[in-house]
């Protein structure tokens, strides 16, 4: 899949204002030190086929970055790592090790996939909600997140 056009016809069918920043790829190595830290097998193909193509999205309104909706792999690594080793988190929040985050609401929550036994391999994605902690299904797939995240049928 091509994920630029995807992205760009997406938001040519809704009339957004708002234009997606795209950056270099990823590179390999950054990929497979993504799954080195997280002890990972595989990622999930979508996600290393958009890192392949870019790394990371960014949301511009009138030529500022207002956001991401994709993070870098760089990011990935870093809050991911925070958020499973930060001490106080451990205390409240119960365990991060079952996700693998890759995006935000922008206002605290935030969006991964499941891992489970060093995988990757269920496609599902699901929200984390800062406020209480609990973690609800939002899209079958990183196609489907993207889709209704920018449409708007995922409201946070």
């Amino acid at each position: 899949m091509n994920w630029k056009e995807y992205i760009g016809n997406e938001l040519k069918q809704l009339d957004k204002t708002t234009e997606f920043g795209f950056a270099l790829p990823a590179t390999e190595k950054s990929l497979n030190n993504l799954k080195v830290k997280f002890n990972l097998a595989e990622l999930p193909n979508e996600l290393v086929e958009l890192y392949r193509q870019t790394n990371g999205i960014n949301e511009n309104l009138n030529g500022e970055k207002i956001g991401e909706l994709i993070w870098t792999v760089e990011r990935v690594i870093e809050t991911n790592t925070e958020y499973r080793n930060y001490p106080d988190f451990k205390e409240l929040y119960m365990s991060f090790d079952q996700l693998l985050f890759f995006s935000d609401a922008g206002n605290g929550d935030l969006f991964g996939f499941v891992t489970l036994n060093g995988k990757c391999d269920r496609f599902d994605i699901f929200i984390w909600n800062h406020d209480d902690d609990s973690r609800s299904w939002v899209a079958p797939n990183l196609t489907k997140f993207i889709e209704w995240w920018t449409n708007g049928t995922i409201k946070v």
